[in-house]
């Protein structure tokens, strides 16, 4: 049996060796668990000894400021109590709950009905079921750059090659349509875009989804939708489902609980068939057999949406993307106020990106530095680009209360001016 380093160097008698690991284990890499979990060189200075502020994750819960609706943990308690879902549910979910999706999410120019729903663990796993049953070993995929990194986790972990098409930070972060095209080939399994954006904070136009829309149909490319921050945007935008604009162009549209009603670790999210032009039928069975393969997501936590959808007042989105609005412009006032950095402003969603002009400082060599050396002097943690494909900006989170952003933004100012040419 090999050894560790590939000879093979002779085992201990009734020894185990080294047991590799499989092929897709290798491949799975996810950027952003990774830098977190990076070390981080021994506290040197007094500074470094300051409380860790983390506006690195897109977790609205971590500082208690936002809160799910009363509603929301009552619909739980009543399935809980109910005992009626203790057991296994169907693997594609509960009958009634994806009725109530559905109800929720048809349009006149977008209907759907209740076996247009699959319910996945959490949206990132209906991120792992659209990309795997539209997309086979060998195929590839066209993701966003800068874009949630795990598309790109998911895709090679699947064998699968991922083709980063642009988006222009000058124009909203929108798609660059010609780069987007030239990419597709006669292998390409889907385009997915990602709208409102993480890691962009961006809310794209009906007629830039348009766009998209036609590229998907000239070249007969089905479109994965990643719609987790639906109706999240800020004053003068309007969000609009990329399902609503096209009879045609075949969309599996994803979204869950987490972000909208602030329960990302109840782990529920869905998949939303489009289908007017009957060209997902296999497609349609395939996610039918994925879901077998945990037998659904958690039953009770199902149970609960169509009393949360129900019954969570619609005051509730608004006030919430007004405070999500507030705190991004404190985060964009801030940070455009210190030398060598620019926020590309955000429309929506819980983030910013920021630009980092890397000629303006003596001593950082690139993004992923700058927030090394950010967390080891001041004890802010943000995301560097490199976890989004995107080097020379930062990715900032906002949701944190306004107190933790301004003392955040304060030390990155004084990190800047002491690292400044």
């Amino acid at each position: 049996m090999p050894s560790a380093n590939g000879t093979n160097a002779p085992q201990k008698p009734g020894g185990w060796g080294t047991i590799p690991t499989s092929d897709v284990a290798r491949r799975t890499f996810n950027p952003i668990r990774d830098i977190l979990t990076r070390p981080v060189r021994p506290l040197a200075s007094p500074q470094s000894s300051k409380d860790l502020l983390s506006l690195s994750i897109g977790d609205p819960t971590v500082f208690g400021n936002f809160k799910a609706h009363p509603v929301v943990a009552k619909a739980v308690e009543e399935a809980v109590s109910s005992y009626r879902f203790n057991g296994y549910p169907p693997s594609v979910g509960l009958p009634h709950v994806r009725e109530a999706i559905a109800r929720k999410y048809t349009h006149p120019d977008a209907p759907l009905a209740a076996n247009d729903v699959v319910m996945t663990s959490g949206c990132s796993g209906a991120v792992e079921m659209a990309i795997s049953v539209l997309c086979g070993s060998g195929k590839n995929i066209l993701l966003p750059r800068p874009g949630f990194c795990l598309y790109n986790t998911i895709a090679s972990s699947h064998n699968v090659e991922a083709r980063l098409y642009n988006l222009v930070a000058e124009q909203n972060w929108e798609a660059d349509i010609d780069h987007m095209e030239s990419l597709i080939d006669e292998n390409t399994g889907a385009i997915l875009i990602n709208n409102p954006s993480n890691p962009c904070g961006s809310n794209y136009t009906k007629a830039h989804l348009k766009a998209i829309l036609a590229v998907c149909e000239r070249n007969k490319v089905p479109l994965i939708s990643d719609e987790i921050y639906a109706d999240m945007v800020f004053s003068g935008q309007t969000f609009t489902s990329t399902a609503w604009l096209t009879s045609t162009v075949p969309i599996l549209t994803l979204s869950g609980l987490a972000k909208q009603w602030l329960v990302p670790g109840w782990r529920i999210g869905w998949i939303l068939i489009h289908d007017r032009a009957n060209a997902l039928e296999s497609v349609r069975q395939g996610l039918i057999a994925l879901s077998t393969l945990i037998n659904g997501p958690c039953a009770l936590v199902q149970a609960a949406i169509p009393k949360i959808f129900a019954e969570v007042p619609s005051s509730y989105l608004g006030d919430l993307n007004c405070q999500l609005e507030s705190n991004a412009r404190i985060l964009e006032t801030e940070i455009n106020k210190i030398p060598g950095l620019s926020v590309i402003t955000p429309q929506g969603a819980m983030y910013i990106m920021v630009k980092i002009d890397l000629d303006s400082f003596a001593d950082i060599e690139n993004d992923a530095d700058f927030c090394h050396k950010l967390k080891w002097e001041e004890s802010v943690e943000i995301l560097p680009g490199e976890c989004f494909s995107y080097p020379g900006t930062v990715r900032l989170v906002i949701t944190p209360p306004p107190n933790i952003l301004c003392a955040a933004t304060a030390r990155i100012a004084s990190f800047c001016q002491r690292h400044s040419k």
